[in-house]
């Protein structure tokens, strides 16, 4: 897949967002980044791709951007507008930034829709500091809106994006494991049947619940959280803890032996 190729990918996946199944998915989407990204502190944070969800919405670092493919003006003008800083990276494949240089990246529908998703997942890991985070959103082929893509391509009516290259949890995890990063938790949402109309999407919200509970790893959408492991460091705590395990312990004065 090319670079224009993978523009217009992208271009497809807007567009489907903007129905009512992306907007069940979005929807889900904020709330599980919203909640991951709440506690997750350092200085500088950056969303990569899927400008209709804002990922480092909870997120307190003081130092928080967004980095798209391509320059859209409008996107720029309503980000602008809302405060946000932007950063455009034309290429995911090679990110402007110096390696280890970043405490968070949040990548949202953007693996399966790269021309070249290991190379964008190894610059993520170059630029990470150690013990630095990478939030991935994907769409899960092991479930019934799968199911339904992989029919929709046998009969040219997809219900997803048809240039999407979907990824498992299982191939994610080790993708991720290759480059040290490991994962720390996962989630799983939308396991609402394939309906194209609000209607029937909302008529199933019940399911929700019960495929939390009953059928967790068939949800349409999954995240994957993981963390920047370097070998041989350690984290050292306050030096504070350090010297209050090692200093002597004080004799009591009702305990000393008179002479």
């Amino acid at each position: 897949m090319d670079s224009t190729a993978s523009d217009k990918s992208i271009i497809a996946l807007d567009a489907w967002l903007q129905t009512p199944a992306g907007a069940y998915v979005r929807a889900w989407e904020q709330a599980c980044l919203d909640e991951l990204t709440a506690d997750i502190f350092g200085f500088n944070a950056i969303q990569i791709g899927l400008p209709q969800i804002d990922a480092l919405a909870a997120n307190r670092m003081p130092h928080k951007w967004k980095a798209a493919t391509r320059s859209r003006s409008a996107e720029q003008l309503a980000l602008a507008q809302a405060g946000k800083q932007i950063a455009v990276a034309l290429d995911f494949a090679d990110l402007p930034f110096a390696s280890q240089s970043l405490d968070l990246v949040v990548l949202p529908h953007v693996l399966e829709f790269a021309a070249e998703p290991h190379q964008v997942l190894r610059e993520v890991e170059r630029v990470l500091i150690p013990e630095g985070q990478v939030i991935i959103c994907g769409f899960n082929p092991a479930s019934l809106w799968g199911v339904r893509q992989g029919l929709g391509r046998l009969t040219r009516s997809p219900y997803l994006p048809a240039a999407g290259e979907f990824i498992s949890m299982p191939r994610m995890k080790d993708w991720l494991k290759l480059l040290n990063l490991g994962v720390s938790r996962s989630h799983f949402g939308c396991y609402a049947p394939p309906f194209r109309s609000a209607h029937w999407i909302n008529r199933f919200h019940f399911m929700e619940p019960a495929g939390t509970r009953w059928w967790p790893y068939v949800g349409a959408v999954y995240m994957v959280h993981a963390i920047k492991r370097v070998k041989g460091m350690n984290i050292i705590g306050p030096a504070w803890n350090r010297k209050s395990a090692t200093a002597p312990q004080a004799v009591p004065a009702t305990n000393r032996k008179q002479e």
